[in-house]
């Protein structure tokens, strides 16, 4: 019993009663309309107290909203509404102005239904009531105030007057299910009509598709910066901490390289943070590039107590700057690895090379535990390979010959 006074009375069933009450207000211009439409038609003056007419007049201003709902924004306020007052899932319903045929076919259809089974609730729920209330009323008043209403005969019998509050009770819920009826009918069809067509499900998947790697770039950008600076500082703390009593110049030089790597991952943590809020982050500073900072890179890489044998073979000014900065990237990941699982004093070669029209790109050092990658972690060596992969290029990693490998070759011209 409670569900089903639930489902004619619950909160839901209201919310759906209102969205039916707004159609049927809706309605009431296009009404108004087919009255000047019917009147002249039938030569009637009076259209507003004939049912019929009445009647006549909902109908012929039916295709008059249908017309209308070709506007642009009928979808997206009907589709606001449908989701607040009909409770359909947000990513069943389509918010942008209809395109194409079908998707306005469907949206004119919806506009016409709503407007229609509003049109017909609100009707009722403004006829209903008050005969409603009268019959519920009415033994009382033949008894008590009989001169006040004139009962036609069949009323007037005593059974009749004991059965009208039941059947004005009756007439009550009757209203409450048929709105409700309407109202679960509205909700659904309104995925079927107002839903995401295909061109808009695609677009939708692009535009997902394009968060998704925008995400990934940032990823990418933190870990290989802010990854870089953490396994570096933490090697330096820890060397100057052992020679913290015996060493004092080896400590200073070492506080010196932790302020230099953290100011600048800082500014990079800037830079990042500012693509995350404003899309584009104007006036912060610019991504790392080999040429601009490789000489920087490995200064503060070997201050971390990594010694590393750099063999250049290309002038970094000749890069173009998508290259560079991607190979930077690149080489700051190579050697923050070499950091973390070679451990100070160990000696990595990286070799930047030309081959034909690729970049190569080699960072080795010496195996001395497993190979790099640690529970949770290996998100480096496929940012790397997501970043030559964006470019067209390849990558490879692995053990060879007792060292590990990591050699990359990008396209000179940038993505292929």
């Amino acid at each position: 019993m409670s569900a089903f006074i639930r489902a004619l009375f619950g909160r839901r069933a209201r919310r759906r009663w209102i969205h039916l009450i707004l159609g049927g207000a809706l309605a009431m211009p296009y009404v108004f309309v087919g009255q000047l439409i019917v009147g002249p038609a039938t030569d009637s003056r009076y259209v507003f107290q004939d049912l019929s007419l009445q009647l006549a007049s909902f109908a012929v201003g039916l295709p008059l909203a249908a017309v209308t709902a070709l506007f642009p924004l009928t979808r997206p306020l009907e589709s606001g509404a449908v989701r607040w007052l009909c409770g359909v899932e947000e990513d069943r319903l389509a918010y942008g102005p209809a395109r194409g045929r079908a998707a306005k076919g469907r949206t004119a259809a919806w506009f016409t239904l709503h407007l229609g089974l509003g049109g017909i609730v609100s009707g009722m729920s403004l006829a209903v009531p008050p005969f409603a209330v009268f019959l519920i009323l009415l033994p009382a008043l033949a008894r008590f105030r009989a001169d006040l209403v004139e009962l036609p005969e069949p009323l007037g019998e005593t059974w009749a007057l004991a059965l009208s509050p039941l059947a004005g009770v009756g007439c009550l819920v009757a209203l409450a299910a048929c709105a409700a009826g309407c109202g679960a009918l509205l909700a659904r069809w309104a995925p079927a009509l107002l839903g995401p067509a295909p061109e808009d499900r695609l677009a939708a998947a692009e535009r997902r598709a394009a968060d998704l790697a925008v995400r990934n770039r940032l990823a990418r950008e933190l870990h290989d910066s802010v990854g870089h600076a953490l396994s570096a500082v933490t090697l330096q703390a820890s060397a100057a901490r052992r020679v913290l009593d015996s060493d004092p110049e080896f400590v200073r030089e070492a506080l010196a390289a932790i302020e230099d790597t953290t100011r600048r991952t800082v500014g990079e943590l800037d830079a990042v943070l500012g693509v995350l809020r404003d899309g584009d982050a104007p006036g912060t500073a610019p991504a790392p590039t080999l040429d601009a900072d490789l000489d920087g890179l490995l200064r503060r890489t070997q201050a971390a107590g990594l010694r590393v044998d750099c063999e250049l073979g290309v002038d970094p000014a000749a890069l173009p700057p998508l290259v560079s900065r991607e190979a930077y990237r690149i080489v700051q990941e190579g050697l923050s690895n070499a950091l973390r699982h070679g451990g100070a004093g160990a000696r990595v070669t990286l070799r930047i090379a030309r081959t034909g029209d690729r970049l190569e790109i080699t960072v080795e050092n010496p195996l001395t535990g497993p190979a790099p990658c640690r529970p949770g972690g290996g998100h480096g060596l496929r940012g790397i390979a997501d970043r030559a992969r964006l470019l067209g290029g390849t990558s490879e990693a692995g053990p060879s010959d007792g060292r590990w490998r990591l050699c990359v070759r990008l396209p000179m011209k940038g993505p292929v």
